[in-house]
């Protein structure tokens, strides 16, 4: 046996026994080795468990180079590397034995591990260490001291490792750092967690590193790492738009934390145990920064443009940015809130606002102006398919539709975004007042300007009643009262002068003549004539133009005949004057139906009139007069009396019984949604 190896290595006197036929077992006192058994090295390579020689004294199975032999081993006994080692290999009739084919058993040492990046196997070991020493000892001795300084060093450079590791998470797709070294990082702080609290559930001194706090400094180390990433974003700006500095900025820090989180949710996510929710913790973090930053710059004062960008990467671009489907599945939204507080979302919403409202009155002002300075020069509106129209409306309400929606987007709030109409009544009172001006001038071209301003008021009627989202509820109410003020007067300028053109004729109705001679045939063919004055507005204004008339004629026939010229003395004439008014509703009808009305119940009312001029007895003039007022609940004691006293051959105490008749029909009957008629048919 060779003294200086103090073990069975061959010598002269053994020289014999060991020989080219590696196939027999060593003889002289050297342990049978189990070629089940191996080890790896460092560089890949497999060999025996030799290498550790568990059998030498003293040597708890360390390998040669790292215990008492400090010479060089033989040739013979290195590994392929050259590392010291005994190199023995198991062999069966020459040949490898087929055990040397299972999975080796692979040993590394504390320093190799972290060389490795197997971060979790150094933990082990470290706790390995850290149970033998404290759990030996229950009050620290000088005999153990040096070891317990060598395992504090040690904890030390692993944290080092391991905080070093996680400051790489988001540098994954970049290659600083592998999946397997960040999953090991997680797994060894997590043991490390366990180990603290199993020292809380124990009665025994713990040693002075714990807890080791490893949890916190993951946070912490992560926190760290996205403030980083956000003050320095490394994803380059658009060079091809033109945009402020705090534009640049915001986009900077917004396409930065886009990149980080979809790195989170499709790679770094891999690396942590389902229960730790990572993807929602790097949110959290994301969001806490970015809303630091942001603060930052709201305090700052913004000028109107970094003002309405700002609102909208609060309100829209970030909340957006969170629902893709490839981030919304792993991140809750919901739980992060807004990027920026109340107090300091309220001043950016009133400047926004602020400025789209003057913007909007300024705009509304100017093309008004536009169309009053075209009236003043004596211009008629353009026409379209032969009528007459105007761009007031359509280019007010283009600006009064964009801007508000993008108001609703830029302040995440439909009401507040109203707030940019609240002035529209204002602009609305001069439109009106504009187009007084217009009638009461009666310049040449004033019928055209209120013929395309029919079409004006449709308009803004339409938005105002279809698309009411966009205007606070006051203000929508103010313009449709103002809208239906300046229809009438239009109806009314446009239909005076056609009244005062029929007036004569007018004046027939309800007398003798009418009733003997066949004057209301020119009535109708005049209407007809004047009617041609009317065209010019739009197709629909039109056409309530001409129900407008329909409606003003049939009072000033009522109106006419109530006045009381015609004495109807017996059956006979009461016959022919019914036969006259049913006539005349027919042929009135006829007419105006050919011109585009729609108010067919206007006949009705003439119809009805001519049957209680028809009727003989009381209780049949009693219950159509009650029908005529259910029908039309504005129908009065004073119309029906001096309905009734056309018929000369009616008592004054029948006509009081009729008109009580009325009272009581009209007590039982609801106005509801019944058109006005009677009321704007003046009697004495």
């Amino acid at each position: 046996m060779c003294l200086r190896l103090r073990s069975c290595f061959p010598c002269r006197t053994c020289r014999a026994v060991v020989s080219t036929d590696l196939s027999a077992p060593f003889s002289v006192g050297l342990p049978r080795f189990s070629a089940r058994t191996r080890m790896r090295t460092r560089s890949g390579s497999t060999e025996p468990d030799g290498i550790r020689l568990n059998f030498l004294p003293g040597q708890g199975g360390r390998s040669l180079g790292g215990g008492w032999f400090k010479g060089k081993l033989p040739k013979l006994f290195r590994t392929p590397r050259g590392q010291e080692g005994v190199s023995v290999v198991a062999m069966t009739d020459g040949h490898p034995s087929p055990k040397d084919e299972q999975p080796p058993n692979v040993i590394l040492t504390f320093e190799q591990n972290l060389e490795e990046n197997y971060l979790l196997e150094a933990s082990d070991l470290l706790i390995q260490r850290e149970e033998r020493l404290f759990g030996e000892i229950t009050e620290a001795d000088g005999q153990h001291e040096e070891e317990i300084n060598k395992l504090a060093a040690d904890r030390r450079v692993l944290e080092s490792h391991i905080q070093q590791t996680l400051r790489q998470s988001l540098s994954l797709d970049a290659g600083k750092v592998s999946t397997e070294a960040l999953t090991s990082a997680v797994k060894a702080v997590y043991q490390e967690d366990k180990q603290d609290q199993l020292w809380r559930q124990r009665d025994r001194t713990p040693p002075g590193w714990r807890p080791s706090g490893w949890k916190e400094l993951h946070s912490t180390t992560l926190r760290s790492l996205v403030k980083d990433r956000m003050d320095n974003p490394s994803t380059p700006p658009d060079n091809h738009v033109k945009q402020s500095s705090v534009e640049a900025h915001v986009c900077s820090m917004g396409r930065q934390l886009k990149k980080d989180l979809l790195l989170v949710v499709n790679v770094v996510k891999t690396c942590y145990p389902p229960e730790t929710d990572i993807c929602n913790f790097y949110a959290k973090l994301y969001h806490q920064t970015f809303s630091s930053r942001l603060r930052k710059i709201a305090d700052f004062g913004l000028e109107d443009k970094d003002c309405t960008f700002l609102l909208s990467w609060v309100n829209d671009h970030y909340p957006g940015l969170l629902r893709k489907p490839e981030l919304a599945g792993e991140i809750n939204s919901e739980d992060l809130g807004k990027l920026l507080p109340k107090e300091l979302m309220e001043p950016l919403e009133e400047q926004y606002l602020s400025k789209q409202q003057n913007e909007l009155m300024t705009y509304t002002d100017r093309v008004l102006e536009e169309a009053k300075q075209k009236w003043n020069n004596g211009e008629e509106p353009i026409r379209e398919d032969g009528c007459y129209v105007s761009p007031v409306a359509y280019d007010i309400i283009q600006l009064i539709n964009g801007m508000v929606t993008s108001a609703v987007i830029v302040v995440g709030d439909r009401h507040k975004a109203q707030k940019i109409t609240c002035k529209l009544n204002g602009s609305m009172q001069s439109f009106k007042i504009f187009q007084d001006e217009v009638m009461k001038q009666n310049r040449p071209n004033s019928k055209a300007i209120i013929k395309a301003n029919l079409g004006c008021v449709e308009q803004f009627r339409e938005v105002l009643d279809k698309r009411g989202h966009l205007f606070l509820e006051g203000v929508r109410e103010n313009c449709l009262r103002v809208l239906t003020d300046m229809k009438e007067s239009a109806h009314t300028y446009l239909l005076s002068r056609v009244h005062e053109v029929l007036k004569p004729q007018y004046r027939k109705l309800g007398t003798s003549d009418w009733l003997n001679k066949p004057l209301f045939e020119k009535l109708l063919a005049s209407i007809q004539t004047e009617s041609q004055e009317l065209q010019g507005s739009k197709e629909s204004c039109h056409q309530e133009l001409i129900c407008q008339f329909h409606h003003e004629v049939t009072v000033e026939y009522v109106k006419r005949l109530l006045k009381g010229e015609v004495k109807l003395k017996d059956k006979q004439q009461q016959h022919k004057a019914y036969m006259t008014v049913k006539d005349n509703a027919e042929s009135l009808h006829n007419l105006f139906v050919k011109m585009s009305s729609k108010e067919d119940w206007l006949k009705e009312i003439l119809t009805k009139i001519a049957e209680v001029l028809k009727l003989q007895e009381l209780p049949a003039i009693q219950m159509q007069v009650a029908s005529l007022g259910s029908a039309f609940p504005d129908l009065s004691e004073k119309h029906v009396s001096a309905l009734l006293k056309l018929k000369t051959n009616l008592s004054r105490n029948d006509r009081k019984t009729v008109k009580e008749t009325l009272s009581d029909a009209l007590r039982e009957t609801s106005v509801g949604s019944a058109r006005p008629f009677f009321s704007k048919v003046q009697v004495k």
